[in-house]
């Protein structure tokens, strides 16, 4: 990569893609001053298709695969993730070159305006909770009975106007950390703390993804490596990787790291698996101790700039949140009306509680106004309904995989220079441990029941329509 070459960077086009994409560039231009950058935006299938069911732990090419191949080709340099769209297993010859300094990974809670007074367990009973989250919906179910959790569609912006404008939900679920990126911190009513809503595995992380073979762009990327974000999301991966990725089930972790004296560190790791109703939990954690070659700081610490922590038995551990990006407005250039009439929430097709919809449905796209328009619709050509099989197909192939990493990568991520291959090795191991905890508890039954009611509410849903 010669000096005047311009380094392109591939990325969605949501809003949400683009900020997270704008600010690993403008990091790097700190660093590199000279460095041209160019973005290639394109969509992946993921964007072109609602109705396609993708539970957080479950198949995850559907957002990364068209930005793959183009990485693969030549045709991009490196494309920014997040990181818990990417499987824990990346195709052959990709890495993860960095991870930034994660942004809170904790779920928030966004009330309609006029109840901000309540909590989730103060809400009146039966009141709605929007979210498209298996994780989230059995945490909730099990947690607060009184509550009801329907689904809700669309992106980040189409929720909260869902929320806002219509009487449907009394509160939706979201990550904090999308919403702190867009700028919208103020319609955060409640971050959720991790032993009341554990988070989905590398909530809140930044990735950077480019091909194994090209050190000089591994290298561009070596100062935006955050040392703490990779020990504890090699944790995470890890773990969901031993219980199988592909597995539609709700499954979450928290981790926390706090630096101890000796450049030693303690890493912490919890992780959970729930039935669908989330009456079936399984739930244990493991801990570590890794050695690093520098200080894990926070970046408010004040003894960022002493050679040795003064206090680092009272240090809570952590590094702040990524830098805010401009507050971009909620698009309403959808009316009210329409949205208040979303044909996509009336589709026939009844999709699972929990799966996860991104994109537009090709049958839908431009009939907004013509709800008239479902009568005539051919449920056999339903994307849902013809890609189960191949999803389905498409996760026990994941399964089978294992553990195995296509490089010297951990989970996809390689090595922090100041960790060393032994620490990130002792953190892989804490996942897979934990997850072995679990697998002996009864974790791959609960997950197993709970893939075949997903699939197969899918294929009753197909018989009675035809």
């Amino acid at each position: 990569m010669s000096g005047d070459q311009v380094i392109k960077v591939g990325s969605r086009k949501s809003q949400l893609a683009l900020i997270q994409t704008n600010h690993v560039i403008s990091l790097l231009k700190q660093k590199h001053p000279n460095k041209q950058f160019e973005i290639v935006t394109m969509s992946t299938l993921g964007d072109k298709i609602l109705d396609i069911p993708l539970p957080k732990i479950g198949e995850k090419s559907l957002f990364t695969k068209e930005l793959e191949t183009a990485l693969a080709n030549g045709t991009i340099d490196f494309v920014v993730h997040s990181l818990k769209d990417l499987p824990t297993t990346l195709p052959d010859g990709m890495v993860i070159g960095a991870v930034l300094t994660r942004e809170d990974p904790r779920d928030a809670l966004v009330l309609k305006k006029d109840l901000t007074a309540y909590t989730l367990s103060t809400l009146p009973p039966n009141s709605i909770i929007g979210t498209s989250s298996l994780r989230r919906t059995a945490q909730l179910l099990k947690k607060y009975p009184h509550l009801k959790v329907e689904n809700i569609r669309g992106n980040l912006n189409t929720r909260l106007r869902k929320l806002d404008e219509l009487d449907n939900y009394k509160a939706i679920i979201l990550a904090a950390s999308g919403l702190i990126r867009m700028g919208w911190e103020d319609r955060i009513t409640e971050i959720l703390e991790e032993k009341e809503l554990m988070y989905a595995v590398g909530q809140g992380a930044l990735a950077v993804e480019c091909r194994e073979d090209n050190l000089d762009i591994i290298k561009l990327l070596d100062p935006l490596y955050d040392l703490e974000t990779a020990l504890s999301v090699t944790a995470e991966r890890s773990f969901l990787k031993t219980l199988g990725g592909g597995c539609s089930a709700p499954v979450a972790v928290f981790s926390s790291i706090k630096p101890k004296k000796g450049n030693k560190v303690h890493l912490s790791l919890h992780g959970a698996v729930w039935s669908l109703d989330g009456k079936d939990e399984i739930l244990d954690n493991c801990n570590t101790e890794l050695v690093v070659q520098k200080y894990i700081r926070c970046n408010s610490c004040p003894f960022k700039k002493e050679s040795v922590c003064v206090d680092i038995e009272n240090c809570s551990g952590g590094a702040d949140g990524e830098p805010s990006q401009k507050k971009p407005k909620i698009d309403k250039t959808i009316p009210a009306e329409v949205l208040k009439d979303d044909p996509h929430e009336k589709c026939p097709i009844q999709i699972p509680v929990g799966a996860e919809f991104m994109g537009k449905c090709p049958y839908l796209e431009g009939k907004q106004n013509d709800t008239k328009q479902l009568d005539k619709l051919d449920i056999k050509q339903c994307p849902f309904i013809n890609k189960q099989n191949a999803t389905s197909e498409r996760n026990t192939n994941e399964v089978d995989v294992g553990n195995k990493d296509n490089n010297n990568s951990f989970c996809g991520l390689v090595s922090h220079r100041n960790a060393g291959i032994e620490s990130m090795e002792l953190a892989k191991k804490l996942g897979e441990d934990l997850a072995k905890k679990l697998i002996k508890d009864g974790a791959l039954e609960i997950m197993s029941k709970a893939q075949a009611i997903v699939h197969g509410e899918t294929v009753a849903q197909n018989i009675v329509q035809n």
